[in-house]
């Protein structure tokens, strides 16, 4: 086989945003390096990604829509994890493995060498991919500290919410990287309401267990010792693929919701304004949303706020500002209720800080910019990420109690105040600049990519010399 034989690779996220994003910058990061490309999701999926392509990408980079089943208890026109209340992603799970059957039917007729998907369709590398004969390499938008922390397919003996809250046996050196008590607790709480009958860590292993090799976003510069600690515990090659930083693909300046927003930021002094945001998934119960609330005010620092009050139109419980907080707040912060440009909102000079949910893409996107990181975090990983992050003094969490997880305004405001403005937050500030061009490396991304392409085509060039 020639070296340069070029191969098509299907992937296959979860459905979720701050999964698809991810999924599609490396898409077309190996589009561009002349490889085939079929990116698979639902109908309503694909039509709100960023899927407009430059000329050279568009003939290597294809977009495949594969009708979302319809099952009870789902809206209709749900297909994201944004889309339903958080008790209702169970069975966005559900309707997602039956997706199954028209996936093995689209890739049994499709020349494909190998599968790259994400944590929930774990029966790819268990069954699919064996079955047609096709390679498969589990990717994971996770962190590789987190990766290591959730462990092994077998091993792990761990079974109380309390298990979780110190460092696992197969963790050699000392760290901080483990879940709070609250933020563990409401983990095992979504467990406990799975409807599947796989739970999304069993999920996350036996898609890593059962892959011919794991790929993560990640680079050896920062946190090499948790990579090479990954490939320990899975026992299988690890490929990072850098942080995959988000392209610039929102609209451009003739956008009137970035026009309107500029006008607002242009006129703040550099570096005054809190960022604050917390992706397409969190959602604050209103006890929380009160709080962060009067602490922005109490703060007395401005303030740009991308503010959702359900998450999907099938929300049942909307969260509401306090009473008069606009008015009290007017000239100093904005409340923005419609789709904000975040990548432009954080590059924009007026912008100093980022109050953040610690989601690893908000997390990468500010880091693109230099902002300053308050960390605030609501579930999932995202305990795991604010640790790896206040480890290396690149953000700071807003205190709160360690059982339930509340938090005062009082708490918010002094840790804005702290980050963005004090003294004693310089740490915070300078650390994020210093490691920007580190973390987000082009050159050293694309060297990255290339190893792993390499692999693959080796892989493959293995295979049919059989």
């Amino acid at each position: 086989m020639a070296v340069d034989k070029k191969l098509h690779i299907v992937i296959f996220p979860w459905l979720a945003f701050g999964h698809m994003i991810p999924f599609l910058e490396l898409s077309k990061l190996i589009a561009q390096k002349g490889h085939k490309v079929s990116f698979v999701s639902t109908p309503k999926n694909i039509d709100r990604l960023p899927t407009k392509l430059p000329s050279h990408l568009s003939s290597f980079l294809r977009f495949v829509k594969l009708p979302f089943p319809q099952i009870h208890d789902l809206p209709p026109d749900a297909e994201a994890t944004s889309d339903v209340p958080y008790d209702k992603v169970q069975f966005l799970k559900k309707a997602f493995d039956d997706l199954k059957q028209p996936l093995f039917d689209f890739l049994q007729s499709s020349d494909v060498d190998w599968i790259l998907f994400d944590f929930a369709p774990y029966w790819l590398s268990q069954d699919i991919g064996p079955t047609l004969g096709i390679k498969t390499a589990f990717f994971s938008i996770y962190s590789p500290e987190c990766l290591v922390f959730l462990g092994p397919m077998f091993g792990d003996n761990r079974i109380k919410p309390e298990d979780f809250t110190v460092s696992p046996h197969w963790v050699p050196f000392p760290t901080n990287v483990v879940f709070r008590h609250f933020e563990i607790m409401r983990i095992f709480d979504s467990v406990a309401g799975n409807i599947t009958g796989v739970t999304d860590l069993d999920r996350m292993k036996m898609s890593a267990h059962y892959s011919d090799l794991v790929v993560v976003r990640g680079c050896p510069e920062f946190g090499q010792e948790w990579i090479q600690l990954l490939g320990d515990v899975y026992g299988k090659p690890i490929f990072p693929v850098g942080q995959l930083p988000t392209s610039e693909y929102e609209t451009g300046d003739e956008n009137p919701a970035w026009g309107r927003i500029k006008e607002w930021l242009d006129k703040q002094p550099k570096d005054s304004v809190v960022y604050v945001a917390f992706g397409s998934e969190a959602k604050p119960s209103q006890n929380e949303l009160t709080e962060i609330a009067l602490g922005l005010e109490k703060s007395e620092l401005r303030f740009f706020w991308v503010f959702r009050t359900r998450r999907g139109p099938s929300d049942p419980d909307p969260i509401e500002l306090p009473e008069g907080f606009e008015e009290r707040t007017k000239g100093r912060g904005v409340v923005w209720t419609t789709w904000a440009p975040q990548l432009k909102i954080l590059g924009h000079e007026s912008v100093g800080g980022f109050l953040t949910h610690s989601g690893w893409s908000s997390v990468v996107e500010a880091i693109q910019s230099e902002k300053a990181l308050v960390l605030l975090t609501f579930l999932a990983d995202q305990g795991i990420n604010a640790r790896v992050l206040e480890e290396k003094k690149m953000g700071y969490s807003v205190p709160r109690n360690e059982l339930d997880g509340s938090f005062t305004w009082d708490a918010v405001a002094e840790s804005l105040k702290l980050v963005l403005v004090e003294e004693e937050g310089k740490i915070y500030r300078e650390t994020i600049r210093e490691i920007k061009d580190l973390f987000v490396n082009k050159e050293r991304d694309d060297e990255l990519i290339d190893r792993l392409l390499d692999h693959m085509k080796e892989e493959i060039n293995k295979k049919e010399q059989l």
